[in-house]
């Protein structure tokens, strides 16, 4: 049987008594909860206030002259108002996620008969959310008796029969989104409603999840926040780990994967026990999973299915308990339907898919991951980085413009604060600098047909050019490099209308492209001299 621990607050009342030999006639719910011949406590954590020290280490002889198998922890933890709902609240949630919890090891019982009703809030609510692993364990008197034992019921919370308890906890619901999202305030309704059923999932079910999505699109980080959740709750003990399959060629990615023995082949110097094998009792992201061979595909279904495999090179199995994240930039029912992809594991990936956009369809999305990687790079930097105002509705008009692809998703964004960022020293990024930005995003994303562009800013300004239609902007950049390589206006007129000459009655070039010019306010001294 695994150790128990019960954790509860010292009664300042009803734990307190005479110090003297009657007050083994009354009930005191800390001591008598040790007492009980059917209740096996191994250790109690016991909270307290400083105020209350003396009366803690009475307690604590007592229940060990009676119960000396068990280790009573003391713990202090001061409130400045016992009552204040908000300050106990952070205050014991503080102390849920400093405590190295282990549900594998040990069973953990939540004692909330003692402590203010502000403290048994608190510890019902952390108990539900899953921050303290345990159940709920109330002590009662015996009534018309000096029983100082009592008795004693356990509760295991299950709020999907109380649906009026049930929305008491929208916040904490909230908080594990916010905390799925990396806390960033995304507007996206379809985004939003997506990242609400994963956390339903990830704090529900065991089974394999697939993420689906464009290169960049936060499949890895987002992975990484559901194993970070599932922790923080409790419900997974071992690590993360994270392989990008198009990385596993050949037959590296059988041993890999799977781990070897010694002397399986050429090189196998010592046992390697393989990514699976590290990834037991946590999590395994598998990125980009349909570059997977199919051999590989088919031991990665058996590992999955019954927990167990067969490295390298070995003729004994062994397991692994691991739950399954993969994720993939391809379409996997197409790569079914080519031979690429396994069917059968195609269809134990498919419980639970979820398909991430690319930024380009989040774009009212860009402007609080905007903020969310300057944090970024103030964390990584030490240097905190802001816009000025104009320059931050400059970069936001593009961004969320039609120009703006965001081929790279996420990662384009990255890169861009980050060059943005380490521009400017003066620790604001202006004007200019988000100018020289579009630029370098227009060539990132449009390659050769980018230096239209940037003839157009240095001629126009860059608020005059997002006043134009794309089809102005191609027209007008290729009359601009015309006139600049020409030496006079009639010879860049000869140039740009030499096919239609032969049609016209009127020959009049110059006074056509002067025209031309005219209606974006441009004239060929300017154009000459730029």
């Amino acid at each position: 049987m695994k150790p128990v621990v019960v954790i509860g607050f010292l009664g300042s009342t009803l734990d307190a008594g005479k110090f003297g030999p009657g007050r083994w006639n009354k009930w005191r719910p800390t001591v008598g909860l040790t007492m009980h011949p059917d209740l096996r406590v191994d250790r109690l954590i016991l909270i307290h206030g400083t105020a209350h020290g003396r009366l803690a280490e009475y307690v604590a002889a007592d229940i060990a002259s009676v119960s000396p198998e068990t280790a009573v922890d003391l713990r202090l933890l001061d409130f400045r108002d016992p009552w204040d709902f908000e300050e106990v609240y952070g205050k014991l949630l503080d102390f849920a996620r400093a405590e190295p919890f282990d549900p594998d090891a040990e069973d953990y019982l939540v004692h909330i008969t003692t402590g203010t009703h502000v403290a048994q809030i608190c510890l019902f609510l952390l108990t539900e959310a899953r921050y303290l692993p345990g159940r709920l364990l109330q002590t009662h008197p015996v009534r018309g008796s000096p029983d100082p034992v009592g008795s004693w019921s356990a509760i295991d919370l299950d709020l999907s029969r109380y649906d009026s308890i049930a929305t008491r906890f929208a916040a904490a619901t909230r908080e594990s989104t916010s905390f799925l999202k990396s806390g960033i305030a995304t507007q996206s309704a379809a985004f939003n409603r997506m990242i609400d059923e994963i956390e339903r999932v990830a704090l529900r079910s065991r089974a394999p999840i697939l993420l689906m999505g464009p290169t960049g699109a936060g499949k890895s980080q987002l992975a990484r926040r559901i194993y970070e959740l599932k922790r923080l709750k409790h419900q997974i003990a071992g690590t993360f780990v994270e392989v990008n399959c198009a990385t596993l060629k050949g037959d590296g990615a059988m041993s890999a994967l799977f781990g070897h023995r010694k002397g399986a082949f050429t090189g196998a110097i010592a046992d390697r026990p393989g990514l699976l094998r590290a990834a037991d009792q946590g999590m395994l992201f598998l990125d980009e999973i349909g570059e997977l061979g199919l051999d590989e595909q088919a031991m990665i279904l058996r590992a999955i299915e019954d927990r167990r495999f067969l490295p390298v090179g070995s003729d004994r199995e062994v397991g692994s308990d691991f739950q399954l994240i993969a994720g993939t930039n391809r379409d996997l029912g197409e790569a079914v339907a080519a031979g690429q992809f396994r069917d059968d594991l195609f269809a134990r990936l498919n419980l639970w898919t979820f398909r991430l956009p690319g930024l380009a369809d989040r774009r009212e999305d860009v402007e609080p991951n905007l903020d969310y990687e300057l944090d970024r790079y103030a964390e990584r930097e030490g240097e905190r980085i802001g816009f000025n105002k104009e320059a931050k509705a400059r970069y936001l008009a593009f961004a969320t413009g039609p120009d703006a692809t965001w081929q790279g998703n996420f990662r384009d964004l990255a890169a861009s604060v980050t060059r943005m960022a380490t521009l400017s020293p003066r620790g604001r990024i202006d004007i200019e600098t988000v100018d020289a930005e579009i630029v370098r995003l227009r060539r990132l994303w449009f390659g050769s047909a980018a230096p239209h562009a940037d003839i157009l800013v240095r001629v126009l300004g860059q608020d005059r050019v997002d006043s134009l239609d794309p089809f102005d902007r191609v027209q007008l950049a290729e009359v601009i490099q015309v006139c600049q390589r020409s030496r006079s206006l009639s010879e860049a007129g000869r140039a740009l209308f030499s096919a239609s000459r032969a049609r016209r009655t009127s020959s009049n070039d110059a006074d056509r492209l002067r025209k031309y010019l005219a209606r974006f306010d441009l004239d060929w001294a300017t154009l000459s001299q730029a």
